[in-house]
This record gives C-alpha cells, structure tokens and sequence, in this order.
C-alpha cells in the first residue's frame, strides 16, 4: 500500500528549548486507520500541528501525496481535515454558515446536499440555523468535526476527539470514521482512550518524549509485545507459591485465590498441560480456569514505563 503522508527526520525545537519531537520517521498507508499513542506532553499534537501547517519543524521533512508541505502548501493542506483537541470557532455564526465558510477557505465550490448529507450524519442538521454559542460542548465538537470535513479531505487528523464527550457522540463519530475509511479516506487519531485505538486501528504507533517508541500492525504488535494469561481459581488460598513452581512465571492475586500464569503469547497454551500436571503432583486444587490475553494498553503502559 503507497504511503499517502511520508515524515522524514522531523524535529521540532522550541524558543523555550523544550525539544517536542526527535527525528521521526514515518509513513501513513493510503486508507488506513492510524493511531498515534502517548502520554501528555509526548509530541502528538505538535507532530499533527506540523503536518496541517500550523507550526513550522525545526528540520526534516514532510511529503503529503507527494507534496512537500512547505513549498507545495496550498495543494497539501486542501487535502488535509483537522479535528483539533481545543474547542474553537465562531461563537455568532451559524452550524451552517460556519461549514459553509470552511469549505469556501479551500476553494471548493458550494454543494449544499454534501453540507447537508454531512451535518444530518452528525446530528446537526436540526440545529443549522442555531449558532454555535446555544450549542452544548457536545454539539460544538461535532461542528469541529463538520467544519474538517466540509471541503471533502483526502486525509482526515483527529486530535483526541472524544475526549470530554458522551457515549452517543462517540459511537456516531466512530461509526462516521468507518464510513469514511470505505470511501478511501486516511485516518490519524490520537486518543486517550486506547480502547478506541485497540477497536478501530489498523496500525498503532506509540510516541514518548518525542520519539517514536514503535509502529506496527496493531495484530503484529499484539503477538510480538504481548502475553497470555491463565488464571488458576485455586480451591484453598495460597500464601505464596512454592518453590516447587518457580519454573513459571506466576503471581497471586484476589487475596490468594486466583493463581495467574503468563506465557509467551508467540508460544501458544504449549506450557499448560505440564503447569497443570504439577499442580496436581502438588495436590494444588483448583476449581476454575480462565485465559486472557494482554490488552493494548497494558502493552502501552510497558512501553512508556520502560522509558521512564
């Protein structure tokens, strides 16, 4: 798949001297949906600023379907819709007439069904003629979101855009994401809330202190960087485990109750038969099993934790 967004040594400096990001190195696929992970204060927003052209990188560079975004900036950043992390916008203008305005700043000429097909997919299509200021903040963000797609984007930057909103708004804009990726739209999320990135992504990348930890298939990176679990449901508590089972890799949880394996997810459940038959030649009873397999944001957490 061609690379629609090339980043080629991007470092970004500020007056302060704070360094926000470290030669980065990446490439977003055509169609996919990307999700860029990280602490507060990791880079995210300023990596995307760049990209969209709000703020200038201290070196490297940027290729956007080709174009350089800093000599070739009007064809790049009509190609590009941002959802940013802040709400703002003109409190006096309409839901209407504000979309209408963003899609003009681009150059595309007026389409009034686009408009509307678009504002009635995000539930706005009964306030058009409200003003932004009666809107509630759950309504303004979906006004944010109008306003990044009404001159049509080839590429689409969500910067934490259900942070502070309702479920209902969260599950309409995923479900607007998945119909825009269909229709050939590229998708780069930031988010906090990983499950999101777990649900919706076909790639993760992980940034911290302004360097890409790792970027790979979120499948790949589950099978390289996580783990099984088995939880042993033991019918007595243990106080600790005997030393007759230091050959695994176990700890207690639940007061003593629950008896937790963790093997190597690449390994299969190949070391469990012979776990289970020690147990048994200890006269460990148990009266329950159960597997479960490390989450995203357990593999996030390690990753950031490791850097710390």
């Amino acid at each position: 798949m061609s690379a629609v967004i090339s980043i080629q040594g991007l470092a970004k400096t500020y007056a302060s001297g704070l360094t926000a990001l470290k030669g980065v190195d990446l490439e977003i696929r055509r169609g996919e949906i990307f999700a860029l992970l990280g602490p507060n204060g990791a880079g995210k927003t300023t990596l995307i600023s760049i990209v969209c052209g709000i703020a200038r990188a201290t070196a490297g560079r940027i290729l956007v379907d080709g174009h350089d975004i800093v000599r070739d900036y009007r064809i790049t950043r009509s190609k590009i819709g941002l959802v940013p992390q802040e709400l703002h916008t003109d409190m006096f203008e309409t839901v209407l007439g504000t979309t209408q305005f963003s899609r003009g700043l681009f150059g595309r000429a007026p389409d009034p069904a686009h408009l509307e097909k678009l504002l009635r997919d995000l539930s706005l299509w009964e306030k058009r003629n409200d003003k932004i200021m009666t809107l509630s903040g759950g309504m303004k963000r979906r006004v944010l979101i109008a306003k990044a797609l009404s001159h049509e984007p080839e590429i689409l930057f969500l910067d934490e855009p259900t942070a502070g909103v309702d479920v209902e708004l969260r599950r309409d804009m995923w479900a607007l994401v998945r119909r825009l990726r269909e229709g050939g739209v590229t998708i780069i999320l930031t988010t906090h809330y990983i499950d999101e990135a777990e649900e919706m992504a076909d790639r993760i990348g992980v940034i911290d202190k302004g360097a890409l930890v790792v970027v790979d298939e979120k499948a790949q990176l589950m099978r390289s960087l996580g783990a099984k679990h088995l939880v042993v449901h033991l019918a007595q508590p243990m106080e600790s485990i005997p030393s007759a089972l230091s050959a695994w890799r176990l700890a207690l949880g639940n007061g003593g109750r629950d008896l937790e394996l963790t093997y190597d997810a690449r390994e299969g459940s190949a070391g469990i038969p012979a776990f289970l038959r020690r147990l048994d030649a200890l006269g460990i009873g148990y009266s329950d099993l159960e597997t479960r397999e490390t989450s995203l944001e357990e593999i996030f957490v390690s990753l950031v934790g490791a850097r710390a």
